[in-house]
């Protein structure tokens, strides 16, 4: 072999080292950079997932005031319900007494007795008791009214709707506390 053509030789096996070089070097980089990447993705993704769970756990918690807020809404509705239902009977007596007091002569005790109904009545109204409205010929409805008994229509167009009303029906907000008492046509 010549000198030209070792020399040719040499510089080629120069090259093919140096490309070997770059090779590993580059693989070597590459598998570096891959943790790296990967480290990177895998934070990524814990950060998603925690993000998610803070996201999840955040609506729930507002899901959870929005509830406690409603109940507590309901319940001051509601504070007085108990002690407004023992005043209905009460009220019941002065309906019961204004209509016998009416038939008397004494009008100033009629007067006397109507300002105070209407005074009980309004404190009653102001708290939030709302009188179901309730007329003979209305349609039986089982979800509102209590049938307390049933008897023959007096004409045709009374069968199936209320012919009387023995007691009175109220509402507490949107709560049905006592429902009215009908006597029913069939």
């Amino acid at each position: 072999m010549s000198k030209k053509d070792k020399a040719e030789e040499v510089a080629q096996d120069e090259m093919i080292n140096k490309a070997a070089e770059e090779v590993q070097n580059e693989t070597e980089t590459g598998a570096e950079d891959t943790p790296e990447v990967s480290v990177e993705e895998q934070l990524q993704e814990d950060l998603s997932k925690e993000k998610d769970k803070f996201l999840r756990l955040f609506a729930e918690f507002e899901n959870y005031k929005k509830r406690t807020s409603k109940e507590r809404m309901d319940l001051f509705k509601t504070a007085g319900q108990e002690i407004i239902i023992s005043m209905l009977p009460v009220m019941d007596d002065f309906d019961r007494a204004m209509k016998e007091i009416s038939k008397s002569d004494d009008k100033e005790l009629v007067t006397g007795v109507e300002l105070i109904q209407n005074k009980f009545k309004e404190t009653l109204k102001n708290k939030g008791l709302q009188e179901i409205a309730v007329a003979q010929g209305d349609v039986f409805n089982a979800d509102v009214h209590e049938a307390i008994t049933q008897i023959p229509a007096p004409d045709e167009s009374l069968k199936g709707k209320i012919v009387d009303v023995i007691e009175k029906g109220f509402t507490l907000g949107d709560k049905i506390i006592r429902h009215p008492k009908v006597v029913v046509g069939n």
